[in-house]
């Protein structure tokens, strides 16, 4: 498919899936952070920029946000290490670029763009690294006071959990949302689509544990659709989450369609995961098993979001 005519930009963002927030304060703080996210990368559409460079500015807006698990207030490893991965796919192109456990910068994302014209477009630690070096990206320490404190405490209870928290948030004395990524997917005005994921992690993992995120698994992307996973990265390999929805669209179903009958299927897995997604319609659909999904879209007329999303619904559209 080539699009011949102009149409109104479509985003949609997300910072996570998990379980509920503990406070109406971060319910609050997360809904305006992500609404004026949304509002800067839609202005760039509305501009007529690209898909794909407003994918990549949406990402860089959620890395920079220390509350949200990727970039600045990235997630620690077993180790006490920051890994983090990122991938970008152009759907225009059908073109995927990808880092996987990068340290020391403070864009991940910017890695993954970079490596769109490349002949090589999946790097791993090492290779991310010597990209960095030679890109002469300055060094950077993604680490929070928050994420330190969270991984401290972990190791007094030799990490009995399984992983850390999908967004950073006061201390309470409650058990908070598990999981994190943050993800864009956009439709700009000449019908193009692309995606982008980026994660930390899931945190306290074994050293080396790859992500879904710099997978066609967990963000994916071609002419027809695109979609950015979050969740439990495991149950988002396993189901080929992204992938799937995809190519059900470009099959004929419809989006909402395909996201519900991939939802329905990974619920009866036993999945926690959620997904964000665009058509080349316009239609943005958003699903999740999960308890909650945080995300955030721009439907060409006004912002709205999932924070307060009906009880046991599994796909909701716009």
């Amino acid at each position: 498919m080539t699009a011949t005519r102009q149409v109104q930009p479509k985003l949609i963002i997300h910072g996570g899936a998990g379980s509920s927030l503990k406070s109406k304060e971060d319910v609050a703080g997360v809904r305006q952070e992500l609404h004026q996210i949304v509002q800067q990368v839609y202005e760039l559409l509305l501009a007529g920029e690209s898909a794909t460079v407003a994918v990549v500015q949406g990402c860089k807006l959620l890395e920079d946000n220390p509350r949200f698990n990727a970039g600045t207030g990235s997630v620690l490893q077993s180790d006490g290490q920051i890994r983090m991965s990122a991938s970008l796919m152009d759907g225009e192109r059908q073109r995927f670029s990808g880092v996987i456990n990068v340290s020391g910068v403070k864009n991940p994302i910017e890695l993954a763009y970079f490596l769109q014209k490349e002949e090589d477009r999946v790097l791993s630690d090492y290779g991310s690294a010597q990209l960095a070096r030679e890109l002469q990206l300055p060094l950077y320490d993604p680490l929070t006071d928050l994420r330190l404190q969270e991984w401290l405490e972990e190791r007094k209870n030799n990490f009995a959990k399984k992983m850390a928290a999908v967004i950073a948030e006061r201390p309470s004395g409650q058990d908070n949302a598990r999981r994190g990524t943050i993800g864009v997917v956009a439709l700009d005005k000449q019908g193009r689509i692309s995606a982008g994921t980026s994660t930390g992690g899931k945190g306290l993992e074994r050293i080396g544990r790859v992500s879904d995120s710099a997978m066609p698994a967990g963000n994916y992307a071609n002419a027809f659709a695109g979609v950015s996973c979050t969740g439990i990265g495991e149950d988002i390999i396993d189901e080929c989450l992204a992938a799937k929805v995809v190519i059900r669209v470009t099959d004929g179903l419809s989006l909402f369609e395909a996201m519900e009958k991939s939802m329905k299927e990974a619920k009866q897995n036993g999945r926690d995961l959620g997904a964000i997604a665009i058509d080349y319609r316009g239609s943005i659909v958003f699903g999740k098993t999960s308890e909650v999904l945080l995300a955030a879209y721009h439907d060409g007329t006004k912002i709205g979001d999932s924070l307060q999303w009906p009880e046991g619904k599994l796909v909701s559209g716009v």
